[in-house]
């Protein structure tokens, strides 16, 4: 299965603004947090009412730089899930060059017992 979403890197998304770099260009974090939030939205979707999906893994290349300004498209796929854990293959795409790839993990979580746990 495969899911695509697009963003729109804002100054907020900057190497410089989030601390990652002195350049204003497209930050790893931040397209990291694309990725994690499009293979979030997937799973959502997919998921009976009261469960979720945390981040868990996260092994990615970010291989070409993005300008302030510019969309940005992930492509991610789904290529395992035991019920438990998701992986999937993510790709990031500006103006049609491959900026960014990796796999990304995801455990399927019971919200409340979730946030239970963090409370303490």
């Amino acid at each position: 299965m495969r899911y695509v979403r697009k963003y729109v890197t804002t100054q907020q998304h900057s190497a410089k603004h989030v601390g990652s770099g002195s350049v204003e260009v497209l930050s790893t974090p931040s397209m990291i947090l694309f990725m994690e939030e499009t293979c979030r939205v997937f799973s959502d979707e997919h998921l009976p009412e009261g469960q979720t999906t945390v981040g868990v893994h996260v092994d990615v290349y970010h291989v070409r730089p993005a300008p302030i300004g510019s969309e940005v498209e992930i492509r991610s796929t789904l290529l395992q899930f035991d019920g438990k854990k998701l992986v999937f293959w993510v790709e990031a795409w500006c103006s049609g060059t491959l900026i960014g790839y990796g796999l990304h993990e995801r455990a399927v979580v019971d919200k409340e017992k979730f946030l239970s746990r963090v409370k303490g």
